[in-house]
């Protein structure tokens, strides 16, 4: 996902109902103790597990993946999500996620690491695994950790670092009683320390300027992992990575593995003609494997016509709901009409011939579920405009139904539809807590009288310009539905046939952008951006994705049902209506739907929404990052160490001298000092429980601020051959590639939790 911006921050007055709003959450803020459950994860990693005696010896692993990557370092800006990958198959790190996404230590590398002192400094001793080198045969060990420390600490601006968070904190590195042993001295307490070091690049890329910003972004010529890399191949878009022989753990059961560049949209056709093992995909094609695998003998006889078209569609037909029942009859009569069409022009036999060819080749895919380590989140931009008041914030918040925008994304998929509780961690993580009761849920009474007390009446009356209504939101450009209706004149409630096309859009992959997957940190942030907004702690694991439109559908002249929307809202002459921006482009279905059923959603308590439409590559750096937008959807990435990878996402703008705003990640441009304060003494506690409790109090009043709003996390789906194992939707953990591998001939596995 992507990322960005800035914007000039308005300096609100907080009324006496603003502040009594605060103080009526901070008994729910202080409720939130160390004893509160984490929970377990919502749905379980889903990769077909197997025992390595199960698993034959060698094989190629075809993997598709969104690029290949600009750098190999995973500490620049331009890094992505294949960087990471990579840099897990062939790099130490310390540490890394199991499957509740909590940080253990690698046993590959580690012995041991601990704490050993905190007075008068913060001290940890590292024990490294005595067989543990580098590809070219040295010893990794403390002139590694040296070089890595002295390299991000940010006192060296030669290095063009992404982000210095921990490293900063460091005092010094030094050898211990003997060479496995490796002494971290931290100038403050530092309770992310386990974030450090994973993953450790040797001296040889750390140790200059020039070996860190050019050296390590085409090549790495030394690692030290169950593979090496062998081959990045730009004119083929691929990446090889082989066995590496010095690799002193548990051997690779793959011979190789390639990761290929294929785009999202073009990934159903590579599976039907046999050419990839594994690949995440959208929901449009996990049915058309579905259909595949669930199909039996040749399509013929009676209503085969009917049948074989349907086939033909199932790479984009929706898994409806009930209340979308009528809408899909009458879509059912458009398909029948094609189907009619279809055998006007002669082309049926073709097509169930091509589509025969396909589904005898996806029966040999299976489709792993789970959910990502990412949520969505409705984001409100709190810089100017009506969303500058927090009461109007919390109104929006109020209006929505969280559960039924989760139950649309994820119940078609069969995985499990419960609203995100928490900013700053998922459930199953130790951070997490259910804060959402600082806000609120839906009670539209609720919304209604908040508006009310921010002075937003309903009809009120409306200065008219040359384009009619001043919205006292941003104005941009309209969607194809809404200049129809302007030329109209008199919008009805539900004109319009784009929500039409939203509701019979599919749940599952919202493609929306996960923050930090491109890798590119808008030009307003410059250093500033850098330094927070491409890495996480642990394996700086990032995603970008993309959107469309939401709107109403009914005929010209329908009456809305009652209560169904209210009277539009005004104040000092100007229309209560809020832009919506959203990106196009493939894979948006869900999100356009979760769009329109929020847009509704608002209708009822009289907030009106202009949705603007712009292309993926100007969504983040000229909308979300320069605050150009009211209200946003896209995602954030969890962190095993939300201490220190969320502050930069929530902490409070700070006003440059210029009269700029750095805003860090912070797009919605919401923060608080109370919110920074609590990160500040999270990340430099060593008690454990105190410092999950810090984080939960500082989501609590995240919640109340209500600058983003978690909806659901994202769901994670990926095709995988039915005799590939260990492999496929690995939800929090990191992935264990020396396991990775085809079963052997007459070998069965149970099946997984989203086949039983």
């Amino acid at each position: 996902m992507s990322h960005d911006g800035l914007g000039p921050r308005a300096a609100a007055l907080r009324s006496v109902a603003f502040l009594t709003a605060g103080a009526l959450a901070v008994p729910l803020l202080s409720a939130c103790s160390a004893e509160d459950e984490a929970g377990k994860p919502l749905a379980a990693q889903d990769i077909a597990p197997a025992a390595r005696a199960q698993i034959a010896d060698g094989g190629t692993l075809r993997w598709a993946v969104d690029a290949v990557p600009e750098t190999l370092n995973t500490f620049q800006a331009d890094a992505d999500a294949t960087t990471t990958r990579v840099a897990q198959a062939v790099l130490p790190s310390m540490y890394r996620l199991d499957a509740n996404g909590r940080p253990r230590a690698n046993p590959d590398f580690l012995e041991s690491a601990k704490v050993v002192d905190t007075e008068p400094r913060q001290v940890v001793l590292y024990r490294l695994d005595q067989q543990a080198v580098w590809s070219d045969g040295r010893e990794i060990g403390a002139a590694d950790f040296a070089a890595q420390w002295r390299a991000l600490s940010g006192k060296d601006s030669a290095y063009w670092t992404a982000r210095n968070a921990g490293y900063d904190r460091i005092e010094k590195i030094e050898r211990g009683a003997n060479d496995l042993e490796v002494r971290v001295t931290f100038a403050r307490p530092y309770a992310d320390w386990r974030s450090l070091f994973s993953p450790l690049y040797p001296k040889d890329v750390m140790g200059t300027p020039d070996a860190f910003n050019d050296g390590a972004r085409r090549k790495l010529k030394v690692t030290a992992g169950p593979f090496a890399l062998k081959q990045v191949d730009r004119e083929k878009d691929r990446i090889r990575l082989t066995r590496n022989p010095r690799w002193w753990g548990r051997p690779a059961k793959l011979t190789e593995i390639v990761l290929t560049a294929v785009p999202r949209d073009e990934r159903a056709a590579h599976l039907a003609e046999g050419d990839l093992d594994v690949a995440e995909i959208d929901p449009a094609v996990a049915r058309g494997i579905d259909s595949a695998a669930g199909a039996a003998g040749p399509l013929s006889g009676p209503g085969a016509g009917r049948t074989a078209a349907k086939a033909l569609h199932s790479w984009a037909v929706v898994d409806a709901s009930d209340e979308d029942a009528e809408e899909n009859a009458d879509a059912d009569q458009e398909q029948e009409q094609g189907d009619r069409d279809v055998h006007a022009r002669g082309d049926l036999r073709g097509a169930v011939a091509a589509w025969e060819r396909q589904r005898k080749e996806l029966r040999g895919y299976e489709v792993r579920r789970s959910l990502e380590p990412a949520y969505t989140q409705l984001a409100l931009n709190g810089a100017a405009g009506p969303l500058a008041d927090e009461r109007v914030r919390r109104a929006v918040a109020r209006a929505l139904d969280r559960k039924e925008l989760a139950k649309v994304v994820l119940k078609p998929l069969g995985l499990p539809a419960v609203p995100v509780g928490s900013h700053l961690a998922l459930s199953g993580q130790e951070a997490y807590a259910d804060n959402s009761g600082a806000l609120g849920g839906q009670d539209t009474e609720e919304a209604q009288a908040l508006l009310a007390d921010a002075g937003w009446v309903a009809g009120g009356a409306v200065e008219k310009g040359e384009k009619g209504e001043k919205a006292a939101g941003s104005e941009g450009e309209k969607s194809d539905g809404e200049k129809e209706a302007e030329g109209e004149g008199d919008r009805k409630a539900g004109d319009g046939e784009k929500a039409g096309r939203d509701d019979r859009s599919e749940g599952g992959d919202d493609g929306t952008y996960i923050v930090g997957q491109d890798g590119k940190a808008p030009a307003e942030h410059g250093r500033d951006h850098e330094d927070h907004g491409s890495r996480l702690a642990q394996d700086g694991k990032q995603y970008l994705n993309r959107q469309g439109a939401p709107g109403a559908y009914a005929p010209r002249g329908t009456a809305a049902p009652a209560g169904a929307a209210r009277e539009a809202l005004a104040k000092d002459g100007k229309a209560l209506t809020l832009r919506f921006v959203l990106p196009t482009g493939p894979g948006s279905d869900s999100l356009h739907l979760v769009a329109g059923r929020i847009t509704r959603m608002l209708e009822k308590v009289g907030i009106r929404t202009e949705t603007t439409k712009v292309s993926d590559e100007s969504y983040f750096k000229d909308h979300i990052a320069s605050g150009d937008y009211d209200l946003a959807l896209y995602s954030w990435p969890s962190s095993a160490f939300p201490a220190t990878d969320a502050r930069p996402i929530y902490a409070k703008p700070v006003p440059g001298a210029d009269g700029s705003l750095s805003v860090e990640q912070n797009y919605t441009r919401v923060g608080t000092d109370q919110v920074d304060q609590l990160f500040d003494q999270a990340v430099s506690t060593l008690d454990e429980e105190e410092g999950r409790s810090l984080i939960r109090k500082a989501d609590a009043r995240i919640w109340a601020a209500a600058g983003s709003i978690p909806l659901y996390q994202r769901p994670q789906l990926t095709a995988v051959r039915k005799n590939l194992v260990n492999v496929g939707a690995f939800g929090f953990q990191t992935p264990v590639y020396e396991d990775m591998g085809f079963l052997k001939k007459g070998v069965k596995v149970s099946a997984s939790p989203s086949k039983k």
